[in-house]
């Protein structure tokens, strides 16, 4: 990259600090996307080489608990640039852009313009929530600012050599990488495709390492390096496929690496630079921290915690997680976790983690898995992917770091299981989780009551979350003791618990026979959300043409429900293997 290229997106130049900005940090922040920590050598890669990114860590302090909280960009983004969880405020379905009140909720830049930095963002934004232009908060009067003499500067570089889309298919020749010595996660076969994707992103990884090592040289030829504290991070984990969009370890176990110049001592996490820190930071956590190291004012509302600087407050002992719709593709997961065990909850457990997302299948390696799979070829691991799942799932994190062996089960873990599923709902209930109702039906909720999701979710007359929490593990557990409960329930005024209610009656399969009746009436329930499931469930039962024939009638109607319409579709007429 040539100096003048670099200086133009750094938008920064040698400018002498005034006495009110040397008392504060200039910050710059790298991101590179769809990268979990299996892909920086520092963090153990097996299969990358990071040399630059290796030697900012040796220079500055390397996290080693780092995680995302959607395990997707838009509403890691989305999150990032409201210091809120997405789920707090609707805006986690993934290119939803849904609308928040932006009188209650500022975005961080904002705040930092306000305490005197200039900010700005050579890259992406992507920001989720609709009311406002993304570009719109690094501008001023519509332009973007120049950095005046003296100024403080808030500086994101997003990279976009590591993303998702790099790893897709090469000409014969442009590969780099040998696929020969890639090692491969323990869920992924052993295929030549899946080694070609590998090495595909492994080239990736390594020029989105040298765009790093580029940008610091940079800082340090315009004699700012040591006025300026550095982060590197990527935006969630990836990419190959069951990493990015999933609450595994590869999905949301980010790198995390902070350079804070000598003069910034008092800021060290640790004794000296080169050093580990084993404090939980999940990526709420970015937004207050920066504006805790600026002296900008942090709004109360920010939902993170601070884990540097002189505002440092006490490091969580619990980590958030959660997925919803990832472009096409219908799903409701939430994770909790600690520095070594970690508890996810599916609330879709229908859908398998490998239902078909046309972009993820844009991977030669994806598609020749799922090849693989019904021809009957994969082992109980690798085939996992494109099965059904278990409503909970728990793992040692530690010893199995591709969480493939499901200890859900084990009365060993009974307390700390217990423990996380209690932290879980606590945490759900203090953010008003918003996805306790499928995305189409929350949103014509708040649209009827003239309100954003937001709002909407913290009226407890319209969104009574302790009730939907509870009703939806009944409807997980698939206990037939409970059927009584779920019949009953399908009388309920509130939508939302006829909702929970068929899916628990679809959850206990043939054993909901004796429901019957029921599920036949629902059928013509007034919610199509219902009306689906309850189709659904009708087929696996035998009842085909009835279920055909009320599906049919939705697709006319529930055009703002077509995700999940498409996704009843294709995990109705997925493809098994015959033995």
């Amino acid at each position: 990259m040539k100096h003048s290229a670099i200086l133009s997106t750094l938008l920064i130049a040698i400018l002498p600090l005034s006495s009110h900005a040397a008392d504060r940090p200039n910050i710059l922040w790298i991101t590179s996307e769809d990268n979990s920590i299996s892909w920086v050598s520092c963090y153990g890669s097996k299969n990358a080489k990071t040399p630059n990114i290796d030697r900012l860590a040796s220079e500055g302090f390397r996290y080693t608990h780092c995680f995302d909280n959607a395990a997707v960009c838009a509403p890691t983004r989305s999150t990032w640039i409201t210091g809120h969880y997405a789920i707090s405020i609707g805006t986690q379905p993934m290119r939803s852009r849904y609308q928040i009140p932006h009188d209650k909720i500022p975005y961080y830049p904002d705040l930092l313009r306000k305490a005197g930095y200039h900010v700005a963002n050579g890259g992406k934004t992507d920001y989720n929530i609709g009311g406002r232009d993304d570009r719109e908060v690094w501008k001023v009067k519509g332009k973007f600012p120049k950095r005046q003499p003296g100024q403080n500067f808030f500086q994101i570089r997003n990279i976009g050599d590591s993303h998702e889309s790099r790893a897709f298919p090469k000409n014969a020749g442009q590969i780099k990488t040998d696929p020969a010595n890639m090692i491969l996660h323990s869920y992924h076969p052993d295929l030549p495709e899946m080694r070609m994707t590998y090495a595909t992103y492994t080239d990736a990884v390594q020029r989105m390492d040298a765009k790093v090592g580029e940008i610091l040289a940079q800082l340090e030829a315009d004699g700012l390096a040591e006025d300026t504290i550095v982060v590197y991070c990527s935006d969630h984990g990836g990419v190959l496929p069951r990493s990015k969009r999933f609450l595994y370890s590869s999905g949301i176990h980010c790198p995390l690496i902070v350079r804070i110049p000598e003069k910034w001592k008092r800021f060290w996490p640790a004794e000296k630079p080169g050093m580990t820190v084993d404090r939980i930071v999940s990526f709420v956590d970015m937004p207050k921290t920066f504006l805790s190291l600026a002296g900008a004012k942090v709004p109360k509302g920010y939902q993170g915690r601070i884990f540097l600087g002189d505002g440092i407050e006490e490091a969580p002992r619990y980590h958030l997680s959660f997925r919803e719709r990832a472009d096409e593709c219908a799903d409701m997961v939430r994770g909790m976790r600690d520095h070594r065990y970690a508890y996810i909850k599916n609330y879709m457990p229908w859908a398998p983690n490998g239902q078909r997302l046309n972009y993820m299948w844009k991977m030669a390696g994806t598609g020749a898995w799922e090849k693989h799979y019904q021809e009957g070829k994969c082992d109980e691991v690798t085939g996992r992917f494109f099965k059904p799942r278990p409503s909970e799932e728990f793992y040692d994190t530690v010893t199995d770091f591709d969480n493939v062996i499901n200890l859900i089960d084990d009365p060993g873990h009974k307390a700390r299981i217990a423990e996380l599923k209690q932290a879980m709902r606590k945490k759900q209930l203090e953010l008003f989780d918003s996805g306790l109702l499928p995305e189409n039906m929350r949103l014509r909720r708040a649209q009827d009551n003239g309100m954003t999701i937001y709002e909407m979710v913290r009226d407890p007359k319209l969104y009574p979350l302790e009730k939907y929490l509870d009703f939806s593990n009944l409807a997980l557990s698939r206990n037939p003791a409970n059927i009584d409960r779920l019949v009953k329930a399908m009388k309920d005024s509130d939508e939302g618990i006829r909702y929970w209610a068929t899916c628990g009656l679809f959850l206990l399969e043939d054993k909901a026979r004796p429901a019957l009746k029921t599920l036949e009436k629902a059928l013509t329930d007034p919610c199509t959300e219902v009306q689906m499931m309850a189709a659904w469930a009708m087929h696996r039962l035998g009842f085909k043409s009835k279920s055909e024939s009320t599906l049919a009638a939705v697709k006319k109607v529930a055009k703002k429900d077509k995700p999940f319409f498409e996704s009843i579709h294709r995990w109705m007429n997925a493809v098994h293997p015959k033995n």
